[in-house]
């Protein structure tokens, strides 16, 4: 019997479409382990990730979720064919938080005990780093629903046995030099050089992590680390660069030293909150949550057993948002955190959006406000000012690549800023192939002139996650058919996003050549 081991899919991706498909096609764990002629407990550690899988019962379950999961022999693009010109309608829910499943998850190494995290993005990022947790010792068990997972770190980390192909296949391997280097005197991180992690990138992790005795020197493939033990009892980090992975980084760093770090320059970002929030479960005061300036008074030794909802997404939630906006469709969207939107929702008010907006609730960390949101038809008009982002409380760096397809969608002339990265406004130009007006200036500008007339194209999907969904919403904009070939990154931030925006209305369907 041949068995899947060695793909360019892993195990718990193949899991995670599993799932996916069967909920899609509202089915049970039981009910397609009948189908199977197999047990529910079995279908659940499928899904999990944690059974290998013979063809033959690929090849079944295939056949019974009627889908095309994964190619067997040389691995398939995944395309998907968008049917547009329609509008959408009902309720979609907001998932929690990618950015901050990713930093827990580099925190849970600080905790001796077991960390339960709730409600966990089921996406590509999230496995890698799961696979990695579990190739140096970690115990990573997802619940029978595949929505939970439960961290218990070994005694001791066997870094010698990392898995390196997902190492590298990350760029959030470099958040695990904050939490090591309490625990190790040195060691050795495989370098993500799969991505683009320039200077620019990581040397404000190193301005951060210096005053901790970190001394990194880039090796071929690697990152070799050293630790000095000769360092002072409270320690003062001011960060050149505002970053939420720097501060992330930083603040795991200071969780596990014995003194009080003060960390000046901190994002204050959804994602540093929800760290924090977890250090304080962990029992590591943080004074300052939500501000610029954060005083962490950490721990030698945590070892707790704790329970921690991440928060909902809102670079997800402006993603929907736009779905609805781009269709002149009336939507509601739900678990906005709204503190996290309120320039973006601005910023349309501005531009004529007509939206409302639910009484504020708590999300399930108890610490998040979050509220629904409703967008209804408008006729949209180009903003007086330029459109830029600002690291928090601006708008989301993330959430600027979904201005320019609804900037498109409005009358006038829209000048798009994006300073912080050198190529991405370049992607966003792939607007053009379904009838939008978009003039590069420069790497970083945008002249934008609408209102479009969308029509359906074939586009390429650009390497770069928010491009490639704005490009697939304004195929939902677009009258006739269009496609949008080489999908696969969209999974590395998005859990199921057709499969949702299906349940819309949307007229989506995912093929491969």
């Amino acid at each position: 019997m041949t068995v899947i081991e060695e793909t360019d899919t892993s195990v718990a991706e193949i899991g995670t479409l599993i799932r996916g498909a069967r909920q899609n096609k509202g089915l049970t764990q039981s009910q397609l382990a009948e189908r199977l002629n197999t047990s529910q407990s079995a279908i659940a550690r499928i899904e999990q990730g944690s059974q290998n899988l013979s063809v033959e019962l690929l090849t079944r379950i295939n056949r019974a979720l009627e889908a095309d999961l994964l190619s067997i022999g040389a691995p398939r693009a995944s395309h998907l064919r968008v049917t547009g010109g329609q509008q959408l309608s009902g309720t979609i829910t907001v998932k929690s938080s990618k950015n901050g499943a990713v930093a827990l998850l580099c925190a849970s190494l600080l905790n001796r005990g077991r960390t339960r995290l709730r409600g966990v993005a089921r996406i590509v990022e999230v496995d890698r780093i799961v696979d990695v947790l579990r190739s140096i010792g970690v115990e990573a068990t997802w619940s029978a629903n595949g929505k939970d997972l439960d961290i218990v770190p070994p005694a001791r980390l066997d870094l010698s046995g990392i898995d390196s192909d997902a190492a590298r296949r990350t760029r959030s391997i470099i958040m695990f030099l904050g939490p090591l280097l309490n625990s190790e005197a040195t060691f050795d991180l495989p370098y993500a050089g799969g991505c683009d992690l320039g200077t620019r990138t990581v040397e404000p992790h190193m301005i951060a992590l210096r005053p901790f005795g970190l001394d990194v020197v880039a090796t071929s493939g690697a990152y070799h680390a050293t630790v000095d033990p000769n360092r002072p009892g409270d320690i003062k980090v001011v960060l050149t660069e505002r970053g939420d992975t720097v501060t992330e980084n930083a603040i795991m760093a200071a969780a596990r030293h014995p003194g009080v770090t003060t960390i000046r320059n901190a994002s204050p970002n959804y994602m540093v909150q929800d760290l924090c929030f977890y250090l304080e479960l962990l029992g590591v005061r943080v004074d300052g949550i939500g501000t610029t300036t954060l005083r962490v008074h950490g721990r030698s030794e945590i070892d707790v057993d704790v329970d921690y909802a991440p928060s909902e997404d809102p670079v997800e939630a402006m993603s929907l948002l736009t779905a609805g906006i781009v269709t002149h469709s009336e939507i509601t969207v739900s678990r906005v955190p709204i503190e996290f939107m309120e320039i973006e929702l601005a910023t349309l008010s501005e531009m004529g959006l007509s939206y409302t907006v639910s009484e504020e609730y708590a999300a399930a960390n108890g610490r998040t406000r979050l509220v629904d949101v409703t967008v209804h038809p408008s006729d949209l008009r180009a903003p007086i000012d330029k459109i830029h982002p600002m690291p928090f409380p601006g708008l989301n760096i993330d959430n600027l690549p979904f201005f320019a397809v609804i900037a498109a969608s409005a009358s006038g002339h829209t000048l798009i800023h994006d300073w912080v990265y050198d190529s991405r406004a370049i992607h966003l130009t792939n607007l053009t192939r379904l009838g939008a007006d978009v003039r590069l200036l420069d790497p970083h500008r945008l002249d934008i002139n609408g209102p479009t007339h969308w029509s359906g194209a074939e586009v390429s999907c650009p390497p770069a996650l928010r491009p490639a969904v704005v490009i697939l919403l304004a195929m939902l904009a677009a009258k006739g058919t269009s496609v949008l070939r080489g999908v696969d990154i969209i999974a590395r931030g998005y859990e199921q996003l057709q499969e949702r925006l299906i349940e819309l209305g949307a007229q989506i369907e995912t093929f491969r050549d």
